[in-house]
Parts: C-alpha cells; sequence; structure tokens
C-alpha cells in the first residue's frame, strides 16, 4: 500500500510541474504576441491551433501510446514540448509560432492521457475518487502558480520561456522513473455527433457553447487586462483569479446540481456568467481588487459549467458507454474552443478588447435560453439512475475511466448494503 501511495503521490508531483509550466506557458505567450505587434487575428488564430492539436491528440494519442508504451510516450512527447518553449522567442513569426502551439497542443494531450492513464492503474477501487480530486486540485492550484510565475521575468525576454521548458523538463524526472506496470490501453476517444445530441442535447450544446468561451477567453484574457493597463503582475492576479473562483465553486455547485434537475444549475450559471461577462466588459473599476473579485465571481460561476454538462450528459447515458460519451462531449469542447478565437480575433480588432467578454456573454445567454427550453420540454433524469456530480478537468479521455471506475466501485458498496 505505502509503493502504491508513494507511485501515485509521484506522479502528481510530475502533473503538477507539467501543469505549472503550462500555466505560465498560456499566460506568457498572449503577452508577448501583443508585445510583439501580432493582432488579435493572428493571437486568435494561435489560441485555435492549440484546440485543433488538441483534438487532433485525443484521437490520434491512444494509437501513438500503445504502439511505443506510456513511459516513452510521455518522455518523449513532454521533451517535445519543453523544446518548442523555448523555439518561441528565438523565432518571433506568427505563422511559426500557430504551428509551435498546434504541435504544443498534441504533445499536451497525449501527456495528459498517460498521466492519467497512470493515476488510473495505481488507484484502487476505494481511493479511485479521492485521487481524481486531489488530481483536480493539484492541476488547478499549480496552473494558478504557473500564471503567477510570470511575474519573475521580463515578458520580452528569454527567459520566461526558459523557465516553461525547465519545468516541462523537469516533470519528466518523477514520473520517468516512477516502478510503475504500465497500464491498460488509453480509451480511444470517438465523436458520434448524432448519437451524442439525442442523448443529452444540453450537454452537447453546453460544451460547444462552454469551448467557444473558454477557447476566447484563455487566448485573449491576457491581452484584454494587458489592454486595461495591468502591470504583469496584477494581469497573472486576473488569470488566476478567475481560475480561483471555479476550483472553489465547482464542489458547492456539483452538490446542488445532485438534488435538483442539473438543467437549473446550468441555466444559473450560464446567467451569471453573462452578467460578470457583461460587468467585466463595460465597468471600470477604480480600484484593481474590484476587476480581481469580478474575475473571480466569472470564473466561479463560468468554470463549473463543463463539469455539469458531462454530469447531465451521463445521467442519460448507458454505464459502459459513460467513458465514450464523456471523451466525445471533450472532443466537442475542443472543437468550439478551437473556433472560439478564431471568431473573435477580428471582431476584437474592429470593436475593442471589451468584445471578448460580450462575445462570452452572449454565447451563456445562449446556454441559458436553451437549458430553459430543454427543461420546458424534456423531464429530468430520475433521482434513482442519477450519478453523482464529479469535478472533471478538460485534459484527456483517460481522466473519465477514472470517474466511470469509481461509480462501479460505489455500485458495487450500494448492493453490498
Amino acid at each position: 500500500m505505502k509503493a502504491r501511495t508513494r507511485s501515485i503521490a509521484t506522479i502528481l508531483l510530475g502533473s503538477g510541474i507539467v501543469f505549472l509550466g503550462y500555466g505560465l506557458m498560456v499566460t506568457v505567450l498572449p503577452i508577448r504576441a501583443q508585445m510583439e505587434g501580432f493582432g488579435e487575428t493572428a493571437i486568435g488564430l494561435m489560441g485555435s491551433a492549440y484546440f485543433v492539436g488538441f483534438v487532433l491528440g485525443c484521437l490520434l494519442g491512444p494509437g501513438m501510446v500503445k504502439a511505443v508504451g506510456h513511459t516513452r510516450a510521455f518522455a518523449g512527447f513532454a521533451a517535445l514540448v519543453a523544446a518548442l518553449a523555448l523555439v518561441f522567442p528565438l523565432a518571433v513569426d506568427p505563422w511559426l509560432w500557430m504551428a509551435l502551439r498546434f504541435i504544443s497542443g498534441i504533445c499536451l494531450a497525449v501527456v495528459y492521457m498517460v498521466i492519467e492513464s497512470w493515476l488510473n492503474e495505481q488507484a484502487t477501487n476505494r481511493i479511485r475518487g479521492v485521487v481524481l480530486s486531489v488530481y483536480i486540485i493539484v492541476g488547478n492550484v499549480t496552473t494558478i502558480g504557473g500564471q503567477q510565475m510570470v511575474v519573475l521575468y521580463d515578458a520580452a525576454g528569454l527567459a520566461l520561456f526558459s523557465l516553461v521548458s525547465i519545468l516541462i523538463a523537469i516533470s519528466l524526472v518523477p514520473v520517468s522513473l516512477t516502478p510503475v506496470n504500465e497500464p491498460e490501453p488509453i480509451p480511444s476517444a470517438r465523436l458520434r455527433i448524432a448519437r451524442l445530441y439525442r442523448l443529452s442535447p444540453t450537454g452537447f450544446v453546453g460544451c460547444i457553447l462552454v469551448g467557444l468561451a473558454d477557447g476566447a477567453f484563455w487566448t485573449f484574457g491576457p491581452v484584454f487586462a494587458q489592454d486595461k493597463g495591468l502591470p504583469v503582475q496584477e494581469i497573472a492576479l486576473f488569470m488566476g483569479a478567475f481560475m480561483a473562483g471555479g476550483t472553489v465553486l465547482q464542489w458547492p455547485l456539483g452538490w446542488l446540481s445532485d438534488r435538483i434537475d442539473r438543467r437549473i444549475v446550468v441555466a444559473i450559471c450560464a446567467a451569471g456568467s453573462v452578467a460578470t461577462g457583461l460587468a467585466l466588459a463595460f465597468w471600470e473599476p477604480q480600484q484593481s481588487w474590484m476587476a480581481l473579485a469580478l474575475a473571480l465571481a466569472h470564473g466561479g460561476v463560468m468554470i463549473p459549467i463543463y463539469a455539469l454538462c458531462i454530469a447531465h450528459a451521463n445521467d442519460f447515458a448507458p454505464h459502459e458507454e459513460m467513458v465514450e460519451v464523456s471523451s466525445g462531449l471533450l472532443l466537442l469542447y475542443g472543437v468550439g474552443a478551437a473556433v472560439g478565437p478564431i471568431v473573435i480575433g477580428p471582431i476584437m480588432e474592429r470593436a475593442g478588447h471589451g468584445s471578448l467578454f460580450v462575445m462570452i456573454a452572449a454565447t451563456f445567454a445562449a446556454l441559458a435560453l436553451f437549458a430553459i427550453y430543454r427543461i420546458g420540454i424534456h423531464r429530468v433524469a430520475e433521482q434513482a439512475t442519477r450519478g453523482q456530480f464529479a469535478p472533471v478537468p478538460k485534459s484527456s479521455p483517460s481522466v473519465y475511466a477514472l470517474e466511470a471506475d469509481d461509480e462501479d466501485e460505489a455500485e458495487i458498496e450500494e448492493l453490498g448494503k
């Protein structure tokens, strides 16, 4: 048992270092691109390229890992991400940066797959739910930490990109040297669009719209804060507050959704995202803490919507299809995230950076109305057939095996009572 716990802790340490580097990368890249005068359209294409690569990585990753093994796949793709991080400041060109972001998306999708597959292998049924929760907390906290590291050096130099490379390279050490057995093959992500929509229209539409908003926010959030005149340290705090809000409120909102129609909670969160998004777009707070509080509230209602949509879809999915359904919805999220930055980039060039949150507000207004419409025409799943809410990261199809296996164990315990 001690050896298993040590292995899980080591894998979590490696994943935390990966998320630390990722949090820094997604913050410094838009800031540096803005400094280089790329323009919003080019920055939007960079963001889209990452998510296109991510979706492709989710589709091709299982075969790649099966061909070379988990350890080699992790080492190879993580090393490639570390190397790519150093190319950004050495060759400042928007088209090259788009290509680098595309390749990074593929690589990180595979890295997440391997980490989550290893966790599923090491976690027994009794602790699988705890491991999933700790993994999410580690990922969120270290991502926030990575965002704050942007203040350590000048974004116009090489140092921050070197730090990203160092962190990703260091993550290789604990994960590659952990003596764990090769896990079972990673489940392939399948996208049966008609089947997914029939199963859960709200989950289907919700994941696409959340992807649109998320892709736009993570691509242009730092640019928006930069345009508002915030110094780099406050840009980092702004992005971190958004993530922190979602981390804190995800569990209470999930608890509530276990007791009432989840679509009501989706509609409430979407409406809250509309209100906070419009406030961010048009309100000019006099003090920086007010902007941070608003970002905290916006993230608190916006981030949990994805997991709520996944949980709602799984309420209607046959148990044996849970991993496939969740993986398919993740791909829909990735498609939406790839489209979002392309749509908003040209709009921001013409209408200003506040249009970012106007677009986000419009996206969630559509989701709120759709959820209310579905509540009016379709019954909620019976309480007895509904699973328990579980927060999930938007990382790879492997994480849903952790969730599904934990529900297997819960069913066995219930039957034994």
